[in-house]
């Protein structure tokens, strides 16, 4: 009887800490993974031609392609792209663009569309989650948040997009990065 009582107790302390440890079959979330750290310092980036200015997290990795500037640290990614645009994006144009990405994106779950105040003004909002490239080296694949902003000046269209694993702290880091957009002269 003695056995059949441990046996019972260490198997309920087993199905307690599988639980607590995501064994419930729920989507795993970042739990810390891809938290951009409190302390973290930012640096301003102008492209060439000046055209604006972003803060961006000191010491990622960048790379430019055209008009497009990606900076990135671990599981984090900021995308950064000037086009062009005769007219400022609108709520359908943010709706069109999640329709489309839906068909495009592997791990695509929508989010919402809506208008946004930062201090270079008012930007389009779309967001959404997506899976984020495999890790070249374990194949791992991560469901990221995605933040869309598109900022518009005269005819020129400034999309800012913040991608980050589900569920990471990285509210105030991002906003340091959409509150830091300036259109320059």
């Amino acid at each position: 009887m003695k056995t059949l009582r441990r046996f019972t107790a260490v198997a309920i302390v087993a199905a307690l800490a599988l639980t607590g440890c995501g064994g419930g079959g729920a989507a795993p979330d970042a739990g810390g993974a891809g938290d951009i750290p409190d302390n973290q310092a930012f640096v301003e980036y102008r492209p060439a031609g000046d055209r604006y200015a972003i803060k961006v997290p000191e010491g990622w990795a960048r790379s430019e392609s055209g008009d497009t500037v990606t900076f990135t640290d671990k599981l984090n990614t900021i995308t950064v792209a000037l086009g062009a645009r005769p007219t400022a994006p609108d709520a359908a144009a943010g709706t069109k663009d999640l329709a489309d990405l839906s068909a495009t994106t592997a791990g695509f779950t929508a989010g919402k569309v809506s208008t946004v105040d930062r201090k270079a003004g008012p930007a389009l909002l779309v967001t959404y989650r997506a899976d984020a490239p495999a890790d070249p080296v374990t194949g791992k694949v991560v469901n990221d948040d995605v933040e869309r902003y598109q900022f518009w000046q005269a005819t020129s269209l400034l999309t800012v997009t913040l991608a980050g694993p589900h569920g990471a702290d990285n509210v105030d880091p991002w906003r340091t990065v959409t509150d830091s957009v300036r259109w320059l002269p």
